[in-house]
């Protein structure tokens, strides 16, 4: 229906599968933060589809054979699916991810 009405903009990068879990919004500067499996995407909100920027964070090769050999499915389970999106300063935002068990964090720098 919202389709249909014109009253939503759909976002294309969704396309991909890649199970959304967080988001951070950022209504004074105008964007969006998205954590999924193995992506973090920055979207503008005034046109989610215009200049994405999106970083690609994979768990380590290692981890996710580990992972896969601990009996976990290496589809659903064996990623890094970003969990946490906080800000820390007013350039930076704090992520985490479950790092296909092994849990990882790092900054990313908002420029």
């Amino acid at each position: 229906d919202l389709l249909l009405s014109n009253s939503c903009i759909p976002f294309l990068g969704s396309t991909e599968g890649l199970d959304f879990r967080t988001l951070l919004l950022d209504e004074e500067r105008g964007w969006l933060l998205i954590g999924a499996k193995d992506h973090i995407f920055l979207l503008n909100l005034v046109d989610l589809n215009k200049n994405v920027k999106k970083i690609y964070w994979p768990a380590a090769k290692e981890k996710v054979e580990l992972c896969k050999l601990a009996g976990k499915d290496a589809h659903t389970e064996c990623a890094n699916f970003i969990r946490v999106l906080q800000p820390y300063n007013r350039t930076h935002v704090y992520v985490c991810g479950t790092g296909a068990f092994h849990p990882l964090c790092g900054y990313i720098e908002l420029g």
